[in-house]
């Protein structure tokens, strides 16, 4: 936290003369005498080293705090989280959507940290621009101010630059000190993106207009060696609109491959970025970049393994289950997310989708649902349903992501509101407090209210889903669960109706499939923190050892011989080795030592599979005692939509968890409910992937 506050303190200082022309060079002065670092010296320390450290302590923190989870996991007395009232929805407004206090604060602070640069920015260096000097540089005051004012646009852009990667950085160790996940932090990068973009748009624009206004137009076509490349800051400019126009959201929704293909313009982005702000700019949005380069080479470590993939599931309702084969040592929490790619269908889509399965109870699966909304799960649906004989379907996989813990168990009452898809994340809390063994039959459980609405009858199907493939294993106890579905298109029960059937394919064995199996191993945090620190440390002694034996000797820290720019791109290579070196080290160590466990995890036939076969295809009727359980448990209400006021208003409870999951429009109904009750015991959270 003491790092995190003077980081803060550097960026509020950093737009003013105080400074730039009283701190900076006083640091400048002692940090930069080193023959080893040069003139980068004090930027690696005042913008790279702080955040590495932050993001190295959290993850020895997340380390020591899942030890201390896995303890006292059953303990059934917990303190309220501190962060709960800060989680509590204060606003419930487009495009902002459902924003909670500690989220406004964070909106709050950025918009007058933008007003503060903006302003100081403006005022500072307007103030320095006099007739003399305009006319000096063969400029009218007016474009010299303009200049003077896209220079200005183009520091903020940097600046936000540097917060624009931590919210996508999936394994990240920053956001859980925050109480924040990845899929949570979307709209955080969605915020810092725009900013960037319309940022450095107005940098480009003044310049060129500038240029134009002076007759001056062949600047744009200028490759600058010791100051900024103009060629290279407008090629990135380019790649970033370009993104920034497929992120519009009709055009990401229906043309996904499109939107995938054109983020990754990212890379070009950055490359020419780093060509044209060089290495004193570079550091101060190095941070971020860095873990999240970090981060995404660990998930194209693993995205390169084909999962097995034990068995698929469909129902009626169009809607598919598949079951994956894991190590038990893989662990994650309820209402976490996986990402899946199908080669079969597409080899550049990556899905997210909510694990259904739980980690307790089915140590050696890892279960997704799937609901048929786009082309993509419509044409896995078809290939799962109308296929006779297939006996493999190649897949790859990223994560699991989610929370670093869950604190339901602290909770009397869990109300969970969901509208047909959204049910999915629901499903995994289920089955962790409902569906249990009797070892776990005495812990002590919060009374689970679900509200389910659905489009059409045939949807109740998904209710199906709360039992397992092998849900004769499980039993209810103590019927804590109470469903009340609704079935919003249709006035009438139907007076006929078939059983619930569901189809399932069993895959068979392939040799080169393997069982999912945590990249990094049991302790993934630590050696994620060792990751970085060994990783920079290299880079220092990289960069250190070329400073001092090749650029000193020629240049003597004067900065004015080597270009920037190149310098800028060396220091990037440079870290990149050393992430792969290190990261690739701790992957394989990890990967040997699994390997044991892999090849002793027998892939026994599950339960229900016809005549012991992996390779056959099966329709059941789910009838086990959990599933008569289920379906006495609920409640179907048809013609109607769920008078939610009235349900939150009417539940009971010392302490009342509601979480909401489905479309938009339910989310902020019952996020303004929450946010409008006067009573302390309600614990809001709303549980959202529509990126």
């Amino acid at each position: 936290m003491v790092i995190f506050l003077g980081t803060l303190m550097i960026w509020i200082m950093f737009p003013t003369n105080t400074y730039r022309i009283i701190w900076s060079p006083k640091i400048k002065a002692k940090v930069n005498k080193t023959t080893y670092l040069g003139t980068q010296a004090s930027n690696i320390l005042i913008y790279i080293f702080p955040m590495l450290v932050i993001a190295t302590l959290g993850s020895l923190y997340l380390h020591l705090g899942k030890k201390l989870n896995y303890v006292d996991k059953n303990e059934t007395a917990r303190d309220v989280n501190k962060l709960t009232r800060w989680k509590k929805p204060l606003v419930v407004r487009s495009p902002l959507g459902i924003v909670s206090c500690i989220e406004l604060s964070f909106l709050i602070m950025f918009i007058v940290h933008f007003v503060w640069c903006v302003s100081n920015y403006l005022r500072n260096g307007l103030a320095a621009i006099t007739p003399q000097s305009a006319s000096e540089e063969g400029l009218n005051l007016w474009q010299a101010k303009l200049e003077d004012t896209g220079l200005r646009f183009g520091l903020i852009g940097n600046i936000y630059l540097a917060f624009l990667f931590f919210p996508v950085t999936r394994g990240s160790t920053v956001l859980p000190l925050f109480g924040l996940t990845s899929e949570s932090s979307i709209k955080y990068h969605i915020w810092v993106g725009h900013a960037v973009l319309t940022s450095l748009t107005v940098h480009g624009l003044c310049y060129i207009t500038a240029w134009a206004a002076s007759n001056d137009i062949s600047k744009v076509i200028k490759w600058g060696q010791q100051h900024a490349s103009n060629v290279a800051g407008e090629l990135s400019l380019l790649a970033g609109l370009i993104l920034w126009a497929t992120t519009y959201s009709g055009i990401r929704r229906k043309c996904f491959e499109l939107f995938f293909c054109t983020h990754h313009l990212y890379i070009l982005f950055m490359v020419f970025f780093v060509l044209h702000v060089g290495i004193g700019h570079l550091s101060i949005m190095l941070p971020g970049f860095y873990l999240f380069m970090i981060d995404r080479f660990l998930r194209f470590l693993q995205s390169r393994q084909k999962v097995r993939l034990l068995s698929a599931r469909t129902l009626s309702c169009d809607t598919v289950e598949l079951n994956f084969a894991k190590c038990p040592s893989l662990s994650y929490n309820p209402t976490s997310i996986l990402f899946v790619n199908v080669p079969g269908i597409s080899k550049m889509q990556w899905h997210p989708f909510t694990i259904t399965s739980n980690n307790n109870l089915e140590p050696e699966k890892l279960s997704v649902v799937i609901r048929c909304e786009g082309s993509w799960s419509k044409k896995l649906h078809h290939m799962l349903s109308s296929s006779s004989n297939l006996d493999r379907l190649e897949a790859s996989i990223e994560g699991p992501y989610g929370p670093t813990s869950t604190d339901f168990l602290r909770h009397d009452t869990l109300l969970m509101v969901s509208g047909g898809s959204g049910i999915t994340p629901f499903i995994s809390i289920i089955r962790e407090y409902v569906l249990s063994d009797s070892a776990n039959s005495k812990r002590k459980t919060p009374q689970i209210l679900l509200v389910c609405a659905f489009k059409t009858t045939s949807d109740l199907d998904m209710l199906d889903l709360l039992v397992p493939i092998s849900g004769s294993q499980f039993q209810i106890f103590n019927m804590q669960l109470q469903i009340e579905a609704y079935v919003t298109r249709e006035k009438l029960q139907p007076t006929t109706r078939e059983q619930h059937k569901s189809r399932i394919i069993w895959f068979k064995p392939n040799s080169t499939d393997s069982p999912m199996s945590p990249i990094l191993g049991t302790n993934n945090f630590l050696w994620l923190g060792t990751i970085i620190s060994s990783s920079f440390i290299i880079y220092l002694i990289i960069i250190g050892l070329i400073n001092r034996y090749y650029i000193y000797p020629i240049d003597h820290n004067t900065g004015h011989i080597f270009p920037s720019s190149g310098k800028g791109a060396f220091n990037v290579l440079v870290i990149c080795i050393a992430i792969a070196v290190t990261a690739s080290s701790a992957v394989l160590w990890n990967k040997k030592h699994n390997s044991k466990q892999i090849q002793n995890l027998e892939v026994v036939t599950p339960q229900g599979s016809p005549a012991g076969s992996l390779s056959c295809n099966a329709e059941r009727e789910l009838e086990s005692l959990p599933q008569q359980s289920i379906v006495q448990a609920t409640n179907v209400h048809y013609g109607e939509r769920p008078n939610l006021k009235k349900i939150i208003a009417d539940i009971e409870g010392s302490s009342i968890g509601v979480l909401v999951s489905g479309p938009k429009s339910l989310r902020h109904d019952v996020a303004k409910i929450c946010a409008s009750a006067s009573v302390e015991n309600l614990h809001f959270e709303s549980i959202s992937f529509s990126w």
